[in-house]
């Protein structure tokens, strides 16, 4: 593998909501008790393509994971005030949609790299209500404000395009520009942003302030090893003193590389007619669509 690659990033329509004769439907399941409700199950596109998960993982090299569409029981997840103030919500209802395969360990929705989970979720919001969602947008030029409509079935999908050190390890190497130092680092998985946001409150309430250390915590959560150095404290004290060049060059190759579903539009504001490209708002909305 070649490192610090800058070969364009592959990326594809997104499969999930394309239409019946795009998109596989797995064969209906039935649920409902006497009822006999027949909910359906889709496989859906996963951004990494299970590069990332460890060989004997229902993920392992899997390019889909299957998912069940939105029920009343999962809209008791989505309103539980204990889950969200643990912070574990959407952890909690990806895991209650992911269909574990019978014959492999079940799937651990909180082991999931970010970009996967933020693809399902995606996915599960329109099996629930559809591939529709107007959230209110703010113009940048004359900052008006009003309901723009994104269509989830138009977000392209952007493959992990780099090889892991090890296959089936969330594991890629990295050469700071400056120092030369070789950097071992992950993607974030659910559990890491889990705890990246309870470290932040928890900063946040001890020192009666907002927390400023958002780019070094993240940085200390993605790498793994400097130069072999696998210390935690170490990596902390590395990444506080590090040159801004190196971190800022790390920090673009992650992003540039991360998989994900990438969820930018263009939108048109009816008050000045400024044309900009934004990123999809996620507000209450996106799981509570207004009646």
């Amino acid at each position: 593998m070649t490192e610090n690659n800058t070969n364009e990033i592959p990326t594809r329509r997104n499969e999930i909501f394309a239409g019946p004769q795009q998109t596989e439907v797995l064969p209906m399941t039935k649920r409902g008790g006497d009822f006999e409700l027949e909910i359906p199950t889709e496989e859906i596109p996963l951004p990494s393509m299970g590069k990332v998960y460890p060989p004997g993982s229902a993920l392992y090299h899997a390019e889909k994971i299957e998912i069940i569409g939105l029920a009343g029981r999962h809209e008791d997840i989505l309103t539980s005030r204990a889950l969200h103030k643990k912070g574990t919500v959407i952890s909690e209802l990806i895991q209650a949609c992911i269909c574990s395969p019978k014959d492999k360990p079940p799937i651990n929705a909180r082991q999931l790299l970010a970009g996967d989970r933020y693809a399902i979720m995606v996915a599960i919001r329109a099996t629930g209500y559809g591939v529709e969602y107007a959230p209110e947008t703010q113009c940048s030029a004359c900052e008006h404000k009003e309901q723009q409509t994104f269509n989830l079935a138009n977000f392209p999908i952007r493959q992990l395009d780099l090889d892991p050190v090890i296959d089936g390890t969330n594991a890629f190497s990295f050469t700071f520009p400056m120092c030369k130092k070789n950097v071992i680092f992950k993607f974030l998985t659910g559990q890491d942003e889990e705890e990246m946001n309870l470290y932040h409150e928890r900063m946040k309430k001890a020192t009666n302030r907002v927390v400023d250390n958002l780019v070094t915590t993240r940085l200390q959560f993605c790498i793994l090893s400097i130069d072999g150095i696998e210390d935690k404290n170490k990596i902390a004290q590395f990444v506080r003193i590090m040159p801004a060049g190196d971190s800022l060059a790390l920090r673009s190759y992650i992003n540039k590389h991360e998989p994900t579903i990438e969820t930018k539009q263009t939108i048109v504001c009816s008050n000045c007619g400024n044309e900009e490209v934004v990123d999809m708002p996620l507000v209450a909305e996106f799981f509570f669509p207004r009646g």
